[in-house]
């Protein structure tokens, strides 16, 4: 029995660890184990939380490995996952110790192969073109001759320089070129927030609007020119307000932005031609349109020249016009004096006419009835102005009785109301409240006892309830009217 009680038991020796020192040496076996590894895999599930950080599942047909890529490093990826697109994530292993959960933060993604590149250039572009991106009704048309042309490219590069040449040889303009990366990581955030720093600018400012923008790059595999696939360039093409030329690469290079630029250039240099004509070709058109007109307007002057000279031979000269005219003229100027005497004569048969009827009688009669209008007009008008300002009177009277009566019955319904709460106050404030809560009070010889030895004194006593009074010895207590009662002598209760 004692032996089996010294035996230790088995597994006591064993070092005990925390569950944190667990955990703890768990992470540091897998960061120090892996370091910095590569997985390839298909990406799954994929969320980006309100902080920024993006969470994503990397698998194959067995296993599911979880990444995280901080809010810091998102921006620095040069391929943002997508569900369903084979990667190489490129990372170090870790544990989240608080689930006994393991993971991989993943700071940089590639695709794994152009085959998975096209598969996502082709679901992004049915993406936008199922949002009307590359409808024809949204693109704009090309100044004819722009002022200022926007270049966005890369400054160390061919193109620019093919572009300044193509322009200076057609026929220069002012050209803004803004600095970007046209391959790697940073090539698509640079150029959209040039075509978006483009569309800032205002016209007539310090640095002037553009008229036109270019977007130029030089030829390249399908990983140098992914940059112009992302889906933030193409977004902020579709919604430059500028015309916008799309020149990426060689004619057979096609990618997303040429797909919602208003125009598309196979090289840099067609793009450049695109811009502006040609200026000899120009100033040649409009010498012809010149030289046209001046032929134009010559001919039609001698035109019409003839046709007035012609015109002129068919109207008859000026004094066979007036022959006639002076004729009739000379015929009324013979016979006006005596027309003049007819009508002097007819004139004064009519007046004597009309003033054989003008004597005072009839001019007097005519007066008086005149007269005898105008006062029946006049009383008229003056009764009717009467009536009219009697009527406003008794409006306005109407209408102060109106107020009057509404301010009377507004202070009579006031005054009710005060009385009836200084009644109520009153009822409140009186010893009879008091008595229906159980209390009495003493009376002696019609007089409030408040003290013991009055009431000793007393041959009768009279008790008041809430409900009447009781006689307590002798003869009842004559009856005292509670209007003589003050109320601050209110007396003892029982």
């Amino acid at each position: 029995m004692s032996d089996l009680i010294d035996d230790p038991i088995p597994g006591q020796n064993m070092p005990e660890y925390t569950v944190t020192e667990i955990s703890g040496a768990v992470k540091r076996t897998l960061e120090d184990e892996f370091g910095r590894i590569r997985v390839k895999g298909e990406v799954g599930r994929v969320f980006k939380a309100r902080s920024g950080h993006l969470y994503y599942d990397v698998k194959d047909d067995r296993n599911v490995l979880a990444c995280t890529t901080w809010k810091g490093q998102v921006a620095n990826l040069s391929v943002v996952p997508e569900e369903g697109l084979e990667v190489v994530v490129t990372g170090r292993l870790t544990a989240f110790g608080a689930q006994s959960k393991y993971n991989m933060n993943v700071d940089e993604v590639a695709v794994a192969g152009q085959g998975a590149l096209m598969a996502l250039l082709e679901k992004r572009k049915k993406q936008l073109e199922s949002e009307g991106l590359f409808e024809a009704s949204r693109k704009k048309e090309l100044p004819y001759l722009p002022e200022i042309i926007g270049v966005i490219t890369s400054p160390s590069g061919a193109v620019i320089r093919d572009i300044l040449h193509r322009l200076r040889d057609r026929f220069p303009r002012k050209v803004l070129i803004w600095p970007v990366a046209v391959q790697g990581k940073a090539c698509a955030p640079e150029v959209a927030r040039a075509i978006e720093g483009f569309n800032a600018m205002t016209t007539g400012g310090a640095l002037p609007r553009p008229d036109l923008l270019i977007v130029a790059r030089g030829g390249g595999s399908v990983e140098d020119l992914w940059g112009f696939n992302e889906e933030i360039v193409a977004r902020a093409a579709s919604a430059s307000d500028i015309p916008l030329i799309s020149a990426v690469g060689h004619e057979s290079d096609t990618t997303l932005i040429d797909f919602v630029s208003d125009m598309r250039a196979p090289t840099p240099t067609a793009a450049a031609e695109l811009a502006v004509p040609v200026r000899l070709d120009l100033l040649a058109h409009v010498d012809g349109q010149g030289a046209r007109a001046t032929h134009a307007v010559s001919t039609a002057v001698s035109r019409r020249r003839q046709r007035l000279a012609d015109l002129a031979r068919a109207l008859p000269r000026p004094e066979t016009l007036l022959e006639a005219a002076r004729q009739r003229f000379d015929r009324a100027a013979d016979g006006l004096p005596n027309a003049l005497i007819r009508g002097v004569h007819s004139r004064r048969v009519t007046l004597s006419e009309v003033s054989g009827g003008l004597r005072p009688a009839n001019l007097q009669r005519l007066v008086i009835a005149a007269r005898d209008r105008f006062d029946r007009r006049a009383a008229a008008l003056a009764a009717d102005r009467f009536n009219e300002r009697l009527a406003r009177r008794r409006d306005a009277l109407n209408g102060l009785n109106r107020r009057l009566s509404t301010a009377g019955r507004g202070q009579i319904d006031r005054l009710r109301v005060q009385l009836e709460a200084t009644d109520r106050l009153r009822e409140t404030l009186s010893y009879k409240a008091t008595l229906e809560r159980g209390y009495a009070v003493v009376w002696a010889e019609g007089a409030v006892v408040t003290r013991k030895s009055a009431a000793a004194k007393s041959t009768a006593l009279e008790i008041e309830f809430a409900d009447g009074r009781l006689s307590v010895g002798g003869k009842p207590a004559r009856k005292v009217s509670p209007k003589k009662v003050d109320d601050s002598d209110q007396g003892s209760f029982l």
